[in-house]
């Protein structure tokens, strides 16, 4: 459980210092967003079988290109409104 807590906190780290960046899209901010989100779900699931570094890695490439394709669908949105 430690090591998921670990891998949760150092994800979280590097939302946050992402946020930061003037120069951002939805692409990019999907694929983090997904990534730390893919990687506590993949991190608590994969603990359940004495897997959590497994499946929080797993689940942060998941989730990360998941949010990367809903962020550019969001951007393709955003420039047909325009």
């Amino acid at each position: 459980m430690k090591k998921v807590i670990s891998i949760i906190i150092a994800l979280s780290f590097l939302v946050v210092n992402t946020g930061c960046q003037t120069n951002k899209t939805r692409v990019a901010e999907g694929a983090v967003i997904g990534g730390v989100i893919g990687a506590a779900a993949g991190g608590i699931i994969g603990h359940q079988s004495g897997h959590g570094g497994e499946g929080a890695g797993i689940g942060a490439a998941t989730g990360a290109v998941a949010g990367a394709i809903i962020g550019s669908q969001i951007e393709k949105d955003e420039e047909t409104v325009e």
